[in-house]
Order: structure tokens, then sequence, then C-alpha cells
């Protein structure tokens, strides 16, 4: 009899240290400090973020976000693998990327989009050919970044006006300022720029040849986080995205007010700092399913994916403030 009660000692106190641990567990998935880290590029898509930051949208909504710089896309890419940061802003080739081998992320807000009136991405001839309509870059080798959403924008916007694949002939210049440089001198007949490298090329001489304005689908930025932070923190995404809502209206209201902010975190060059369009930027919202899916046929058939990649597993809304 006593070693029956024994027993039942030992399985009760079993099953008590499971339930701690579990409750232990539950509390730490569910852990919300309400504190993010950002990674951000010098780009003109990061700007609501720091508006939000200097107008203390972040703080009213009651969330603490640290705004963590970097001088290019892949340490930005390494510190989010790396659990350093918790999101960043990126695009759809790079957050299909991030979940290759491993489900680490989400798009939760379209960043910046091209727009009728506004181009992300711009493919240039230089000043010093004659070309001057897509046609004539059918075989002409394009200085793109290979493997990212320029060469993505080059390919679909050739395609869309006219080339086929196998018309379409690019070089690989990665850093955009030597890109920039190559097609002032003449050494590439024709590049792919993001703006406003692409506004400060025109005033350097070179001549639009075919934008995202015309087709807005293939130009747009994200804002991405982790799926770690998504189970951890999500009263604070939802805040951090409140605040982004602000900025958004805040910029869109008074876009003026900002330039200066624009000029230094977007690194806008100095020609055309008085001159540049301030961009609109978009009310919340994510990247259709037709266009995440494009980008993935797109990977696929450059080899970049092995699989496919469910839209529910890469893009969710569930964090944007409600419209009312």
């Amino acid at each position: 009899m006593l070693k029956t009660v024994g027993i039942w000692r030992v399985l009760l106190l079993g099953l008590m240290a499971l339930s701690w641990l579990s409750a232990v567990s539950g509390c730490d998935l569910a852990s919300d400090d309400g504190k993010l880290k950002i990674g951000l590029l010098p780009i003109l898509d990061v700007l609501p973020l720091y508006v939000a930051d200097q107008e203390g949208f972040f703080r009213d909504e009651g969330v603490q976000v640290e705004l963590v710089p970097f001088a290019s896309a892949l340490e930005r890419d390494v510190a989010f693998q790396a659990g350093q940061i918790d999101g960043e802003v990126n695009d759809l080739v790079s957050t299909a990327l991030l979940n290759k081998d491993q489900d680490r992320a989400r798009v939760v807000r379209t960043a910046m989009r091209a727009t009728p009136e506004k181009a992300m991405f711009v493919t240039l001839a230089s000043g010093k050919n004659s070309i001057s309509k897509p046609a004539d870059l059918k075989g002409v080798e394009v200085a793109v970044s290979m493997n990212t959403v320029i060469e993505y924008a080059v390919d679909r916007l050739l395609q869309a006006e006219g080339l086929a694949p196998g018309d379409i002939a690019k070089t690989d210049v990665p850093k955009i300022p030597v890109r920039l440089e190559l097609l002032d001198k003449g050494n590439v007949a024709a590049a792919c720029l993001p703006e406003p490298l692409a506004s400060l090329a025109v005033v350097n001489g070179a001549r639009i040849v075919v934008d995202d304005r015309s087709h807005p689908e293939y130009g747009q930025s994200v804002v991405t986080v982790s799926t770690g932070a998504l189970a951890r923190k999500p009263a604070a995404m939802k805040r951090f995205l409140s605040a982004y809502e602000r900025a958004v209206a805040a910029i869109n209201a008074q876009p003026e007010k900002y330039r200066s902010l624009l000029i230094d975190k977007g690194r806008v060059p100095k020609p055309v700092q008085n001159s540049f369009q301030m961009p609109v930027f978009p009310q919340a919202g994510v990247p259709a399913q037709s266009e995440v899916n494009d980008v993935l046929q797109w990977m696929k058939g450059k080899s970049l994916l092995n699989k496919d990649l469910p839209y529910d597993q890469l893009v969710t809304d569930s964090y944007l403030p409600k419209r009312n």
C-alpha cells in the first residue's frame, strides 16, 4: 500500500512539473516586452519609420522601436537570420529567400509602391548611345544586380514591352553607385537603378527607357518581420504598425515638412535634392497574391527557389490597423 502511494506521489509531482514547464513555456512565447529592432538601409522606402520615431508616434502607441541602420542588404539579412533584428524593410524576393530553407519571415505591410506618377525602378540608357525605347534593348546588356528585385523588375518590364525572355541580356553589377558610374561614363549601354539615383542619372544625361510607372505591380517594397517576433510580440507589432500608419498619413499630408529627413535618411544626391518629387506612401495593405505568385514564379525560373511557398506563409495582414 505504501509503495502504491509512493508511485502516485511521484506521478503527481511529475504532472505538476510538466504543468509548470508548460506554463513557463507558454508565458515565454506570449511575452510581449513592447520592444522591436528594425533593420533599415539608406533608401527612400524607410522614411515612415524615421518620421514615426521623430514625431513620437512609436512612443504614443506604447512601443519601443530601435531603428538599426545597415550599409548593405546582405548585412541586414544576415542580422535578420541571426535574430539580431525583429524586422526589416526589404522586398518580396528578399523575403522569399529568407523563407527558402526555413519558415523565418512574414510580410506585414507594403512599404512603398510604384504609381503612375512615381517610379521605383528605372531602366535607363547611357547618354552616349542612341537607345531610346524598350525594343532598342533587344540583345543589349543591361547592368543589374542579379538574383534581386532589380533583375526581376528588368525582366518583367521588358517582357511587358514585348521583348521575349531570350531577347533580354544582363550584366551583373551589384553595387548601385558603381552601376550609376558605369552608366554615366558609357561603359554600360543601359542600367536599372532605383530612385533617387535614377533621377540623378537623368540629370547626368541618361535617358529613361522603361520604368514601373506603367506597371506598378512590378515595383514595391515591403516590411518583413520574423515569425519569432510575431509569436512573442504580437501586441508590440500591432502598435508598431499603428505608429507606422500615422507616419504615412503625416508624410502624405505635409510631404515638404519631411524633405530634409528624406534627403538625410534616403541619401538623396545633392543635384536632385530640391527637385526630387516627394514620394506618396501607400496606406495600410499587403501585396496581392497575384503579385507574390509572379515573384515566386520568376524565382523558380531562376532556380532561386526549389519549392512552392504558399501565400499565407509569406504574407499576413493580421497585424495591420483595422480601418473604420
